[in-house]
């Protein structure tokens, strides 16, 4: 029995959205395949556990300047955070954290992000949604607004 002209499949749904099948649009084998990043190695997209390792470090740390040494209350670490990011990143490419971990965050050309771009990047990182959401190269949200990568070295 074929599919009726009117079925579902003929004219799409507004249920399942684009269709992201392999040939359908631009076809990805990899991460960062469509950036045009290496599949591996130095300048490939870094996978979420680096990531997710280099905040942790990077936050511990500055829980360690905030209540160790400054002797400051724990509502200063967000603050020494936002200012290790924003220093660092727009400097270096990369925190503390970052560079334990081999990633660092590369800019449009693949060159340092600009000071603006890393601000806003870092006040989108604070907010946390923006970074959780991402799409299919694991860019989140305040990597495509900043048009920024993270990619291991």
């Amino acid at each position: 029995m074929s599919e009726p002209p009117t079925s579902r499949r003929a004219l799409g749904s507004w249920l399942s959205g684009p269709d992201l099948s392999v040939g359908a649009g631009t076809e990805q084998d990899y991460r960062g395949q469509r950036l045009g990043l290496p599949e591996s190695g130095p300048g490939s997209v870094a996978g979420i556990g680096r990531r997710l390792l280099a905040l942790l470090i990077d936050w511990l740390a500055c829980r360690l300047i905030a209540v160790g040494l400054l002797d400051l209350s724990e509502w200063w670490v967000p603050a020494i955070f936002a200012i290790e990011y924003i220093v660092l990143l727009s400097t270096l490419g990369s925190t503390l954290g970052m560079r334990l971990v081999g990633i660092r965050v590369a800019g449009p050309g693949g060159g340092v992000p600009g000071p603006l771009g890393v601000v806003v990047r870092t006040i989108l990182l604070m907010l946390v949604i923006p970074a959780v959401v991402y799409d299919r190269d694991t860019r989140g949200l305040h990597d495509r607004a900043t048009a920024t990568v993270v990619v291991r070295r």
